[in-house]
């Protein structure tokens, strides 16, 4: 069933599991409130038991791409267009969040992953010295650290 994420009243809900929870349920209202800001989109999110597909489509970008596997427990999943973008996101109970921009049209597509990494949880071992993380700063989410890679492949 899909939830729509409130980033006025940040909830815990969905994602109670997560040793920080409260840091991952800011950082997935900071998501919401991004594309309610730039695009008038409610960001809503369902459980990663209801959305295996979703799931699959980005493990297979990962894999392919760069050969990651993450071995926390995706815990929900959101998948959405906004104009001419695909946008799919993991929230994983280490703290973890992971996002896929793929832009379906344009002369020079932008196609790629990003890692949002939830305050107070340490770099998964999966990432571990093969990215470089930015921090800022969120009212919602306290610091997120973040890295990306660029998608080559077709998706």
């Amino acid at each position: 069933m899909a939830n729509i994420v409130d980033f006025k009243q940040v909830s815990t809900v969905g994602l109670e599991s997560s040793p920080v929870a409260e840091a991952l349920a800011g950082l997935r209202a900071n998501e919401a409130r991004y594309f309610m800001n730039k695009y008038k989109h409610e960001f809503t999110v369902v459980p990663a038991s209801e959305s295996q597909e979703t799931l699959d489509y980005v493990n297979r970008i990962l894999k392919e791409e760069r050969d990651l596997e993450f071995a926390a427990k995706p815990l929900e999943t959101s998948r959405f267009q906004v104009e001419n973008i695909d946008w799919t996101y993991v929230f994983y109970e280490d703290g973890l969040s992971v996002n896929v921009l793929y832009s379906l049209d344009g002369p020079k597509p932008k196609r790629a992953v990003g890692f949002k990494l939830s305050e107070g949880m340490e770099v998964p071992r999966e990432l571990e010295g093969k990215f470089k993380f930015a921090r800022q700063k969120s009212k919602l989410a306290g610091t997120i650290r973040g890295s990306y890679f660029v998608i080559k492949g077709e998706y």
